[in-house]
Formats: C-alpha cells, structure tokens, sequence
C-alpha cells in the first residue's frame, strides 16, 4: 500500500492571493463564475472517462514518465504574461532564483554540491481540446560531473502544468493571463515551495493544496470502476479512517476489479455517462455488502483513499495516474476541482 504524507502548508504568501485585487475584471468574473457553480460543485452527471483525439495523436512515451508516480495536488490561479516562447529564459531565472536561496541558507534539496539544471518543456498532447492552453514540465536536475558524451542528468524534482477542459475559467480570463489551474509535483516539499515562490513572484499567481473530499472520493471510484480495461493491473481498494482514541484506525476493503465492475454494471443505466444516484447506489451496495460479512457501518467512517486499475488518489492531495488511456480524463475531472477551488 502506498504511504502519504501530510498535506504541505500553503506555498504562497497571503498578499499574494490579491494579485487580481485592486481591480482587474478577472477577479470579477472568477467571482461570478464562482456564485454560479458554488451551490453546485458536482454536477449530477460526468461522462465516463475517454481518451481524447489529441492524446491519441501523441506518442504514449512521451508522457510514460508521469505514469506511476506519486504526485501532491495543488490548484493555481492563472499566470500573467506568461509566455511559451520564453521556456529557456524562463528556466535560467529560475536556476538564478534557486541559487540565490540556497546562498541564503534556504533549505533547497539540490545535494551536497550545488551543481543543477533547470528545465522546462511543453507536453504536447495534454489537452482536452484545441482550446486548452499547452501543459509544461518544469524539472530540476543534477549536473553530472562525468565527460558530456557520459553526462547524465539525476531528476531531482519534476512538476507539471495543465488544463483540461477548463472552459469555464478560460472564458473568464483576458489574453494577458494562461491558465493552467491543476499543478502536480513530485519531490522535495522544499523545492515545490521555492518553485511555487518564484512563479508566484515572476507571474503573480497563487498556489493552494489540492485536497480531494469524500464526496469526490466515491465519484472517482465510480468513475474509474466504470472505465473499460484491456487489463486488471490491480485490485480495487478503498481505504477508510475511524475516527476514535488515542489514534485513528483504519479499515481497507479490497475487491477483485472484475468483481468491482460487475457491481457498477449492475446499477449503471446511462450509457457513456456517471450520474450522482449511481455513484450513491455503488457505494451503498460496498457498504452493505461489507456490513453484511463484517458488521461494521461504514458509512459511519470516512473515505480516504480509492486505488483501482486506472488510478489511485488520497484526499490529502495524493494522486498517482497508473493507465495512460484513461490519462487526460483523470487530469479532467482533477482540473474541474481546481477551478473549483480557485479563490
């Protein structure tokens, strides 16, 4: 089973949360899109999800290494005059900035000796549609001090960018603004905070640690359970936490993920989409069928943690992507929680 570890601080300074404030329209508009969805975060119905045409187009290795990886949530307002034509620049004043703090005494989790390289790069193909702005990889690698013809590079930390279907903050955004709400990073806690402070400080953001409820919880188990697999890689598992003295006590729940579908066979109706009353009937059947054999009410607990074939998430923000078919619709229902939490 996968350890997580606690959700990090917030990254960012408070006065930097206003960076629309004073008036620019956006903040207006983020403000009405926000009144208008506010009572109704979850829609009751999601299409299961799809590989997109444009991921389709891309060559699968090009996006491999995101795969099984453990990555920490977070959700970004949208970064001013950010530009793609400016990545190597971009990527050299960021190795500046990391330098200056580690000469500040920072805790910079570069190694003993200061030797890096930054880089950033588009992801090409991670896009719901052609509107979507481009994703981009920033990484921070060790320099080898080997020959160049034997020079390899350690990752030593790697974050991404992304928006995936995000009409509904796109159109509430000028020219001057890219969004890209859904971040993911994985590595040092230290390095994603000096990174966060310096895209912060370049592009007038604000990151916030993405956690995932419950509620959105039991839809990604319905969704993914939903989802067609050439291959089972893995069981479906659930993941509770009693609430009780002098320390929590958790309770796992592992089903066989043929046994899984079957179930969500048997209460899916609507061909091609996820409704809120099916994802309320497949979790009302596990709980039964659990306090059928156990006689324990889970609905007394709280979920913490799905795991199914297509991917595995933790509500303290922990996300790890296993099926690159279903790759862009994980990405999609995690972008619709960003722009959610968008303050």
């Amino acid at each position: 089973m996968d350890s997580y570890e606690s959700t990090p601080q917030h990254i960012a300074s408070s006065r930097l949360k206003d960076y629309f404030i004073g008036a620019t329209p956006l903040q207006k508009r983020l403000e009405s899109v926000r009144k208008q969805t506010s009572f109704v975060p979850t829609p009751p119905r999601r299409k299961i999800p799809q590989c997109s045409q444009l991921q389709e187009d891309n060559d699968p290795q090009n996006v491999a290494f995101l795969l099984h990886k453990q990555w920490t949530l977070y959700s970004l307002t949208p970064l001013y005059k950010f530009s793609y034509t400016n990545l190597k620049e971009y990527a050299s004043l960021l190795s500046a900035f990391i330098a200056a703090e580690k000469q500040k005494g920072l805790a910079v989790e570069v190694g003993e000796d200061f030797n890096i390289k930054v880089t950033f790069s588009t992801l090409l193909g991670m896009k719901g549609t052609q509107r979507d702005p481009e994703a981009f990889l920033v990484q921070i690698l060790s320099k080898s001090q080997l020959p160049s013809e034997n020079r390899e590079h350690k990752v030593l930390w790697t974050g991404w960018f992304c928006c995936i279907f995000g009409d509904s903050l796109l159109e509430t955004v000028s020219e001057d603004f890219t969004c890209v709400p859904l971040f993911l990073a994985n590595g040092a806690e230290t390095n994603t905070a000096i990174v966060g402070t310096w895209f912060q400080k370049t592009f007038d953001c604000y990151f916030s640690p993405l956690a995932i409820n419950a509620f959105n919880l039991s839809w990604m188990a319905a969704m993914w359970t939903a989802c067609k697999m050439d291959q089972y890689m893995a069981a479906t598992e659930f993941l509770w936490s009693v609430p009780c003295s002098p320390q929590s006590l958790d309770i796992s729940y592992a089903i066989h993920p043929e046994d899984a579908k079957a179930l969500w066979d048997s209460v899916h109706k609507t061909p091609g989409e996820v409704t809120q009353e099916e994802v309320d009937l497949f979790m009302d059947c596990l709980y039964s069928h659990f306090h059928r054999h156990f006689k324990i009410h889970l609905s007394a607990t709280r979920l913490v943690r799905v795991s199914t074939s297509v991917a595995s998430a933790h509500t303290d923000g922990k996300i790890k992507i296993l099926c690159h078919k279903y790759l862009i619709g994980v990405l999609a229902y995690l972008t619709e929680l960003a722009i959610f939490q968008i303050d």
